[in-house]
C-alpha cells in the first residue's frame, strides 16, 4: 500500500508540474514532469506486486484526480460549485467502496 501511496502522490505532483510548466515553456517543471510520472508508474508498478491491477488502478486514478481537483482549488483558485464538491465526494466514497469489498 506504500508503493501505491507513493505512486499516487507523485502523480499528483506530476500533474501540478504539468501546469507550472507552461505548455512545457519553462525547462524545470517540464522536466520534472516526467520525472514524477516515472516514479508514479515505477511506484504503481511496484505496488501491482501485492494489489489486484483493477483495484491499485482505481484507486491510483480515483485519489489522484480527487487530490489534483482539490489542489487546483486551493492552490490555483480554480472555481469550486456544489456539483464538483459533491463529484469528488463520490470518486473518494467509490475508492473507499472499492477498498471495503476486498477480500484478502
Amino acid at each position: 500500500m506504500m508503493y501505491l501511496m507513493l505512486a499516487i502522490l507523485s502523480e499528483v505532483t506530476g500533474t501540478v508540474f504539468v501546469k507550472l510548466s507552461e505548455g512545457y515553456t519553462r525547462l524545470l517543471p517540464s522536466v520534472l514532469v516526467f520525472v514524477f510520472y516515472g516514479l508514479s508508474l515505477s511506484s504503481l508498478n511496484l505496488a501491482l506486486k501485492s494489489i489486484e491491477v483493477g483495484l491499485a488502478y482505481a484507486v491510483w486514478c480515483g485519489l489522484g484526480i480527487a487530490i489534483i481537483a482539490t489542489v487546483s482549488i486551493l492552490w490555483f483558485s480554480e472555481p469550486v460549485t456544489a456539483l464538483k464538491i459533491a463529484s469528488l465526494a463520490l470518486i473518494v466514497i467509490g475508492v473507499i467502496g472499492l477498498n471495503v469489498g476486498v477480500v484478502r
